[in-house]
Protein backbone atom coordinates (compact mmCIF):
# COMPACT_ATOMS: atom_id res chain seq x y z
CA UNK A 1 0.00 0.00 0.00
CA UNK A 2 1.40 3.49 -0.99
CA UNK A 3 0.40 6.79 0.74
CA UNK A 4 -1.38 8.89 -1.53
CA UNK A 5 1.65 11.03 -3.81
CA UNK A 6 -0.77 13.86 -4.50
CA UNK A 7 -1.60 14.65 -0.82
CA UNK A 8 -0.42 18.25 -0.20
CA UNK A 9 -0.52 17.38 3.99
CA UNK A 10 0.18 13.64 5.46
CA UNK A 11 -0.48 13.13 8.51
CA UNK A 12 2.43 11.79 10.54
CA UNK A 13 2.55 9.89 14.09
CA UNK A 14 6.40 9.87 15.62
CA UNK A 15 7.20 6.85 18.18
CA UNK A 16 9.96 7.90 19.79
CA UNK A 17 9.91 11.30 20.56
CA UNK A 18 13.48 12.24 21.20
CA UNK A 19 16.43 13.21 19.91
CA UNK A 20 15.57 11.76 16.21
CA UNK A 21 11.89 11.09 15.99
CA UNK A 22 11.76 14.89 18.12
CA UNK A 23 13.82 16.58 15.70
CA UNK A 24 12.51 15.63 12.74
CA UNK A 25 8.45 15.40 14.01
CA UNK A 26 9.31 19.17 14.51
CA UNK A 27 10.42 20.08 11.33
CA UNK A 28 7.29 18.48 10.07
CA UNK A 29 5.10 20.09 11.94
CA UNK A 30 7.08 23.69 11.29
CA UNK A 31 6.49 23.06 7.76
CA UNK A 32 2.76 22.33 7.81
CA UNK A 33 2.78 18.36 7.98
CA UNK A 34 0.08 16.87 10.45
CA UNK A 35 1.92 15.50 13.01
CA UNK A 36 0.97 13.71 16.29
CA UNK A 37 3.50 12.65 19.03
CA UNK A 38 3.64 9.60 21.28
CA UNK A 39 5.22 10.48 24.74
CA UNK A 40 6.33 9.54 27.41
CA UNK A 41 7.68 11.06 30.64
CA UNK A 42 7.80 13.91 29.58
CA UNK A 43 4.21 14.25 28.08
CA UNK A 44 3.16 16.78 30.75
CA UNK A 45 5.67 19.19 30.08
CA UNK A 46 5.35 18.90 26.29
CA UNK A 47 1.60 19.40 26.43
CA UNK A 48 1.95 22.47 28.19
CA UNK A 49 5.19 23.89 26.70
CA UNK A 50 5.85 22.20 23.55
CA UNK A 51 9.05 21.35 21.84
CA UNK A 52 12.23 23.49 21.87
CA UNK A 53 15.02 22.79 19.36
CA UNK A 54 18.37 24.72 19.48
CA UNK A 55 19.47 23.84 15.91
CA UNK A 56 22.99 24.91 13.81
CA UNK A 57 20.03 25.63 11.58
CA UNK A 58 18.24 28.05 13.48
CA UNK A 59 16.32 27.80 16.76
CA UNK A 60 12.98 27.46 16.95
CA UNK A 61 9.93 26.59 19.25
CA UNK A 62 6.33 24.76 18.91
CA UNK A 63 4.29 26.01 21.59
CA UNK A 64 1.89 23.58 21.46
CA UNK A 65 2.15 19.97 19.14
CA UNK A 66 -0.38 17.23 19.28
CA UNK A 67 0.78 14.88 22.01
CA UNK A 68 -0.04 11.33 23.59
CA UNK A 69 0.06 9.04 25.89
CA UNK A 70 -0.99 6.07 24.17
CA UNK A 71 -1.64 5.12 20.47
CA UNK A 72 -5.26 4.07 21.24
CA UNK A 73 -5.76 7.78 21.69
CA UNK A 74 -4.23 8.64 18.40
CA UNK A 75 -5.86 9.30 14.77
CA UNK A 76 -5.34 7.50 12.11
CA UNK A 77 -2.50 8.66 9.99
CA UNK A 78 -1.03 8.38 7.09
CA UNK A 79 2.93 7.41 8.12
CA UNK A 80 4.39 6.58 10.94
CA UNK A 81 7.78 6.81 11.80
CA UNK A 82 9.81 4.69 14.29
CA UNK A 83 12.33 6.66 16.08
CA UNK A 84 12.60 4.11 19.14
CA UNK A 85 16.16 2.52 20.12
CA UNK A 86 16.10 -0.81 18.48
CA UNK A 87 16.53 -2.17 22.05
CA UNK A 88 12.51 -1.30 23.08
CA UNK A 89 12.06 -2.76 19.77
CA UNK A 90 10.38 -6.43 20.93
CA UNK A 91 8.97 -4.91 23.97
CA UNK A 92 7.31 -2.29 22.38
CA UNK A 93 6.58 -2.21 18.78
CA UNK A 94 4.16 -5.29 19.19
CA UNK A 95 1.74 -3.01 21.74
CA UNK A 96 2.69 0.34 19.92
CA UNK A 97 2.61 -0.04 16.34
CA UNK A 98 -0.35 -2.25 15.45
CA UNK A 99 -3.02 0.17 16.35
CA UNK A 100 -1.44 2.92 14.08
CA UNK A 101 -1.23 0.81 11.42
CA UNK A 102 -4.33 0.96 8.41
CA UNK A 103 -4.70 -0.70 5.22
CA UNK A 104 -2.82 2.80 3.13
CA UNK A 105 -0.60 3.14 6.40
CA UNK A 106 3.14 3.52 5.65
CA UNK A 107 5.80 2.93 7.70
CA UNK A 108 9.13 4.46 8.11
CA UNK A 109 11.92 3.45 10.57
CA UNK A 110 14.82 5.71 11.56
CA UNK A 111 16.97 3.37 13.44
CA UNK A 112 20.57 2.32 13.99
CA UNK A 113 21.65 -0.57 12.88
CA UNK A 114 21.62 -4.04 10.26
CA UNK A 115 18.48 -6.40 9.62
CA UNK A 116 16.24 -4.84 11.88
CA UNK A 117 13.22 -4.17 9.29
CA UNK A 118 12.54 -7.73 9.29
CA UNK A 119 9.98 -7.97 12.78
CA UNK A 120 8.74 -4.74 11.78
CA UNK A 121 7.54 -6.14 8.13
CA UNK A 122 5.87 -8.78 9.63
CA UNK A 123 3.88 -6.46 11.81
CA UNK A 124 2.50 -4.61 8.82
CA UNK A 125 3.01 -7.17 5.93
CA UNK A 126 0.62 -5.24 4.00
CA UNK A 127 1.55 -2.06 4.56
CA UNK A 128 4.81 -0.22 2.74
CA UNK A 129 8.07 -0.25 5.09
CA UNK A 130 10.64 2.10 4.30
CA UNK A 131 13.81 2.84 6.43
CA UNK A 132 15.77 5.88 7.11
CA UNK A 133 19.08 6.38 7.71
CA UNK A 134 20.21 9.31 9.85
CA UNK A 135 23.53 11.45 9.29
CA UNK A 136 23.07 13.80 12.46
CA UNK A 137 24.50 14.82 15.64
CA UNK A 138 21.19 15.07 17.62
CA UNK A 139 20.66 15.28 21.73
CA UNK A 140 17.30 15.12 23.49
CA UNK A 141 19.00 17.62 26.95
CA UNK A 142 15.94 18.16 28.55
CA UNK A 143 11.54 16.99 28.55
CA UNK A 144 10.38 18.35 25.20
CA UNK A 145 14.38 20.16 24.85
CA UNK A 146 16.03 18.84 21.16
CA UNK A 147 20.11 20.11 20.43
CA UNK A 148 20.56 19.51 17.07
CA UNK A 149 24.63 20.03 16.54
CA UNK A 150 25.27 19.28 13.31
CA UNK A 151 24.94 17.58 10.30
CA UNK A 152 21.23 16.62 9.47
CA UNK A 153 20.06 14.67 6.29
CA UNK A 154 18.70 11.36 5.52
CA UNK A 155 19.00 8.25 3.51
CA UNK A 156 15.91 7.29 2.81
CA UNK A 157 15.06 3.87 0.53
CA UNK A 158 13.03 1.09 0.52
CA UNK A 159 13.19 -2.22 2.48
CA UNK A 160 13.71 -5.87 0.33
CA UNK A 161 13.03 -8.61 2.51
CA UNK A 162 15.61 -10.44 0.16
CA UNK A 163 18.19 -7.62 0.51
CA UNK A 164 17.89 -7.00 -2.83
CA UNK A 165 17.98 -3.32 -4.53
CA UNK A 166 14.16 -2.30 -4.32
CA UNK A 167 14.48 1.20 -6.58
CA UNK A 168 12.38 3.94 -6.36
CA UNK A 169 8.93 4.02 -5.80
CA UNK A 170 5.52 6.77 -5.65
CA UNK A 171 5.46 6.29 -1.58
CA UNK A 172 9.67 6.86 -1.22
CA UNK A 173 9.22 9.77 -3.43
CA UNK A 174 6.44 11.62 -1.75
CA UNK A 175 7.59 10.90 1.86
CA UNK A 176 10.93 12.27 0.56
CA UNK A 177 9.22 15.50 -0.58
CA UNK A 178 7.48 16.12 2.41
CA UNK A 179 11.25 15.71 4.32
CA UNK A 180 12.66 18.20 2.27
CA UNK A 181 10.11 20.86 2.10
CA UNK A 182 10.61 20.96 5.91
CA UNK A 183 14.17 21.89 5.23
CA UNK A 184 15.61 18.43 5.77
CA UNK A 185 18.39 17.01 3.44
CA UNK A 186 16.92 13.68 1.73
CA UNK A 187 19.22 11.29 -0.36
CA UNK A 188 17.00 8.35 -2.14
CA UNK A 189 18.95 4.72 -2.36
CA UNK A 190 17.87 2.15 -4.74
CA UNK A 191 20.22 0.20 -2.23
CA UNK A 192 19.25 -0.10 1.41
CA UNK A 193 21.09 -2.86 2.14
CA UNK A 194 23.80 -1.69 0.99
CA UNK A 195 23.39 1.60 2.28
CA UNK A 196 23.17 0.06 5.79
CA UNK A 197 26.16 -1.01 5.49
CA UNK A 198 27.86 2.44 4.72
CA UNK A 199 27.21 4.03 7.64
CA UNK A 200 28.03 0.87 9.58
CA UNK A 201 31.32 1.67 8.38
CA UNK A 202 31.23 4.54 11.10
CA UNK A 203 29.17 3.48 13.33
CA UNK A 204 30.56 0.26 15.02
CA UNK A 205 33.88 2.01 15.74
CA UNK A 206 32.88 5.20 16.74
CA UNK A 207 29.73 3.95 18.59
CA UNK A 208 31.19 1.08 20.04
CA UNK A 209 34.73 3.03 20.70
CA UNK A 210 33.08 5.49 22.54
CA UNK A 211 32.10 3.32 25.02
CA UNK A 212 34.97 1.12 25.35
CA UNK A 213 37.46 4.38 25.63
CA UNK A 214 34.72 6.52 27.47
CA UNK A 215 35.52 9.29 25.06
CA UNK A 216 34.09 11.72 22.59
CA UNK A 217 34.72 11.88 18.96
CA UNK A 218 36.93 15.16 19.07
CA UNK A 219 38.77 12.19 22.05
CA UNK A 220 39.22 10.07 19.57
CA UNK A 221 40.55 11.51 16.20
CA UNK A 222 43.19 13.21 18.60
CA UNK A 223 44.93 9.62 19.26
CA UNK A 224 46.65 8.47 16.41
CA UNK A 225 45.89 5.43 17.92
CA UNK A 226 42.18 5.81 18.41
CA UNK A 227 41.85 6.86 14.69
CA UNK A 228 44.62 4.11 13.54
CA UNK A 229 41.67 1.35 14.97
CA UNK A 230 38.89 2.95 13.77
CA UNK A 231 40.40 2.79 10.43
CA UNK A 232 40.68 -1.12 10.82
CA UNK A 233 37.59 -1.59 11.91
CA UNK A 234 36.09 0.71 8.87
CA UNK A 235 38.12 -1.97 6.89
CA UNK A 236 36.25 -5.03 8.45
CA UNK A 237 33.00 -3.48 7.90
CA UNK A 238 34.15 -2.46 3.97
CA UNK A 239 35.51 -6.57 3.83
CA UNK A 240 31.69 -7.57 5.21
CA UNK A 241 29.39 -5.56 3.57
CA UNK A 242 31.19 -6.61 0.40
CA UNK A 243 31.18 -10.53 1.15
CA UNK A 244 27.69 -9.97 2.22
CA UNK A 245 25.99 -8.30 -1.01
CA UNK A 246 28.16 -10.65 -2.96
CA UNK A 247 26.64 -13.79 -1.28
CA UNK A 248 23.07 -12.20 -1.90
CA UNK A 249 23.23 -11.24 -5.84
CA UNK A 250 26.48 -13.26 -7.26
CA UNK A 251 25.51 -11.90 -9.96
CA UNK A 252 25.26 -8.14 -9.66
CA UNK A 253 28.09 -5.45 -8.67
CA UNK A 254 27.25 -4.37 -5.68
CA UNK A 255 30.10 -3.38 -3.74
CA UNK A 256 31.86 -0.60 -0.91
CA UNK A 257 35.16 0.93 -2.32
CA UNK A 258 37.93 1.86 0.25
CA UNK A 259 37.79 5.34 -0.17
CA UNK A 260 35.17 5.79 1.66
CA UNK A 261 36.96 5.24 4.99
CA UNK A 262 39.37 8.22 4.59
CA UNK A 263 36.28 10.38 3.86
CA UNK A 264 34.48 8.97 7.14
CA UNK A 265 37.42 10.03 9.17
CA UNK A 266 38.30 13.55 7.55
CA UNK A 267 34.61 14.11 8.71
CA UNK A 268 34.95 13.26 12.11
CA UNK A 269 37.84 14.79 12.79
CA UNK A 270 35.99 18.02 11.42
CA UNK A 271 32.65 17.14 13.76
CA UNK A 272 31.84 19.82 16.43
CA UNK A 273 32.85 17.42 19.50
CA UNK A 274 30.18 14.58 19.81
CA UNK A 275 28.85 11.73 22.41
CA UNK A 276 27.72 9.43 20.36
CA UNK A 277 24.21 7.84 20.90
CA UNK A 278 25.62 4.83 22.29
CA UNK A 279 27.89 6.68 24.74
CA UNK A 280 24.94 8.42 25.94
CA UNK A 281 22.87 5.26 26.35
CA UNK A 282 25.99 4.14 28.55
CA UNK A 283 26.67 7.47 30.73
CA UNK A 284 22.49 7.45 30.95
CA UNK A 285 22.73 3.74 32.35
CA UNK A 286 20.31 3.09 29.40
CA UNK A 287 20.43 -0.35 27.39
CA UNK A 288 22.82 0.00 24.70
CA UNK A 289 22.09 -0.70 20.46
CA UNK A 290 25.05 -3.48 20.38
CA UNK A 291 22.91 -6.18 19.00
CA UNK A 292 21.85 -4.03 15.88
CA UNK A 293 24.66 -2.01 15.53
CA UNK A 294 27.63 -4.78 15.85
CA UNK A 295 25.77 -8.38 16.81
CA UNK A 296 23.74 -7.89 13.25
CA UNK A 297 26.89 -7.22 11.30
CA UNK A 298 28.77 -9.74 12.92
CA UNK A 299 26.52 -12.26 12.60
CA UNK A 300 26.05 -11.48 8.93
CA UNK A 301 29.55 -11.61 8.03
CA UNK A 302 29.77 -14.95 9.80
CA UNK A 303 27.25 -16.20 7.27
CA UNK A 304 29.21 -14.49 4.16
CA UNK A 305 32.50 -16.01 5.43
CA UNK A 306 34.11 -12.86 6.38
CA UNK A 307 36.52 -12.67 9.30
CA UNK A 308 36.16 -9.59 11.14
CA UNK A 309 38.31 -9.75 14.27
CA UNK A 310 38.29 -6.47 15.75
CA UNK A 311 34.41 -6.09 15.10
CA UNK A 312 34.46 -9.39 17.14
CA UNK A 313 36.41 -8.24 19.79
CA UNK A 314 34.84 -5.09 20.00
CA UNK A 315 31.17 -6.61 20.01
CA UNK A 316 32.68 -8.89 22.91
CA UNK A 317 33.88 -5.96 25.17
CA UNK A 318 30.56 -3.99 24.74
CA UNK A 319 28.39 -7.17 25.93
CA UNK A 320 31.08 -7.37 29.06
CA UNK A 321 30.10 -4.09 29.67
CA UNK A 322 26.46 -4.53 29.67
CA UNK A 323 26.81 -7.54 31.63
CA UNK A 324 28.65 -5.38 34.40
CA UNK A 325 26.06 -2.95 34.04
CA UNK A 326 23.32 -5.81 34.49
CA UNK A 327 25.12 -6.74 37.40
CA UNK A 328 25.46 -3.95 39.12
CA UNK A 329 21.73 -2.84 38.33
CA UNK A 330 22.09 -0.12 36.36
CA UNK A 331 19.87 -0.75 33.52
CA UNK A 332 17.27 -3.54 33.37
CA UNK A 333 17.51 -6.80 31.84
Amino acid sequence: MAVSVHSTARRYAIVGTGAIGGYYGACLQRAGQDVHFLLHRDYNHVRQHGLKIESVQGDFTLPQVQGYRRVQDMPPVDIVIIALKTTQNAALLPILLPPLIGPDTTVVTLQNGLDIEGAIANMAPNNSLLSGLCFICSNKVGPGHIRHLDYGSIVLGTYHPQRHPAGTTPTLEAVAQDFRAADIAVELTEDLYLARWRKLIWNIPFNGLSVVLNATTQEMMASVHTRQLAAALMHEVVAAANGCVQKVTPDRDRSLTPQVIDTMLTHTAQMKPYRTSMKIDFDEGRPLETEAILGNPLRAAQWAGVVTPRIEMLYQQLKAIETDLVINKIFPV
